[in-house]
């Protein structure tokens, strides 16, 4: 962790399907990290329920890889939890989120106790972690399970609907929980070091006597965000956009360069060029990664029926600007206006004025070769393909 490759990995892992009503895409890229550390977890149809139950999970381990690879089902198959989704359309919202949330939870604090005994993490060697950003998904309810820093949002008509929230050390109850533990918040750390206050494994945070699990420095419970969907669905269903997605390691982004209403837009736009998740996945990856973004990356877009389809106009609109892109790239564009006789090179001189203007420092460093290389190469582009149109 905080290490860095000479240049990024953007090898992607990708992974789609269709079935119960949805269809997904995911996206994985190692990035600048000097080892890849995410998981993903993408099921439609989970054992013993029926197709239209699913469920999708993004893991981002961190301090090593180890935990990430001992994920498994968290929602336990116990009889509460297993009956509860069978019943969904019996039992009240409260019965049914309360069941399910008991079987969630169970399964997080199992999970943890069962990654604390893997021998190498019993003798401390490994001290690894990973947060994670769970949905599940039945015929009526949207719940999401976050523990960490990790995001899952749901749009609905183009808004962010339904987000979660992260667990930072800053955040007043859980600096409340680590100060209580014996703990302290530093520069927005617990104890100066860990960014989350909330994963799975990261033991070291997990050792104060006469405090439960979910009392630590460092708490594996998770926080349960919920909406109903048949409501939603049915209104939508003809007029409206509406698509999950869960990620890691944009909430960087959604502080610096994104905000949740930016990232539902590109999504929504680019679902009306493509219907291909997988490659509206790795766009947004490899803006992230255009945007600033240093860690591994994953995402999952999972798209309901009423998800955006694809645009003719859109199609179009987007094909005339990278026909417009390819032309300003290869210099072949056409420019009118110019004084008779003078032509282009009646302009270079404000061409260099703008660049000087515009970026003083690459026009002073670039005086000793060149008194204006941009605009020299602009210059030299414009009157190749004069040349070539005549």
């Amino acid at each position: 962790m905080g290490a860095f490759l000479d240049k990024p990995k953007t090898e992607k892992y990708n992974e789609s399907k269709i079935g119960g009503g949805l269809r997904y895409g995911l996206s994985s890229m190692q990035g600048w990290r000097i080892e890849m550390e995410d998981a993903h977890s993408a099921i439609i149809g989970i054992p013993d329920q029926k197709e239209t139950v699913s469920w999708f999970g993004v893991f981002d381990g961190h301090a090593g890889s180890r935990v990430r690879f001992v994920f498994r089902f968290l929602c336990r198959t116990n009889d509460d939890f297993t009956c509860s989704l069978q019943q969904e359309h019996t039992l009240s919202k409260d019965e049914m989120t309360d069941a399910v949330k008991r079987g969630m939870l169970k399964g997080f604090l199992e999970l943890d106790e069962k990654l604390r005994k893997i021998p190498e993490v019993a003798s401390g060697e490994d001290k690894s972690g990973t947060t994670a950003v769970c949905a599940l998904i039945t015929d009526k309810y949207l719940i999401l399970a976050n523990c960490g820093d990790s995001r899952g949002v749901f749009c609905v008509s183009g808004k962010p609907a339904l987000a979660t929230q992260d667990h930072k050390p800053s955040n007043e109850p859980e600096r409340e929980r680590i100060q209580n533990a014996g703990g302290t918040v530093m520069i927005q750390r617990v104890n100066g070091s860990l960014a989350v206050s909330r994963a799975l494994g990261d033991f070291e945070y997990k050792n104060v006597e006469g405090k439960g699990p979910t009392e630590q420095l460092v708490s594996p419970e998770p926080e349960f965000f919920i909406k109903v969907l048949f409501v939603i669905i049915l209104v939508f269903k003809f007029l409206g956009i509406v698509f999950l997605f869960i990620c890691h390691s944009f909430a960087f982004l959604f502080r610096k360069c994104f905000i949740l209403q930016d990232i539902c837009d590109f999504i929504s736009a680019r679902m009306k060029i493509s219907d291909n998740l997988e490659t509206i996945c790795n766009e947004v990856i490899d803006t992230c990664l255009n945007k600033g973004s240093r860690d591994n990356m994953s995402i999952i877009i999972i798209a309901f029926p009423a998800a955006p389809k694809v645009d003719p106009a859109a199609v179009k609109a987007d094909q005339q600007l990278n026909e417009l892109l390819e032309k300003k790239v290869t210099g072949k564009f056409l420019l009118t206006g110019f004084a008779p006789g003078g032509g282009f090179a009646s302009k270079k001189v404000f061409i260099e004025e703008v660049y000087r203007k515009l970026l003083p420092e690459k026009y002073e460093s670039s005086q000793d070769d060149c008194p204006n290389p941009l605009a020299s190469l602009l210059f030299a582009n414009a009157r190749n393909a004069a040349a070539e149109d005549n």
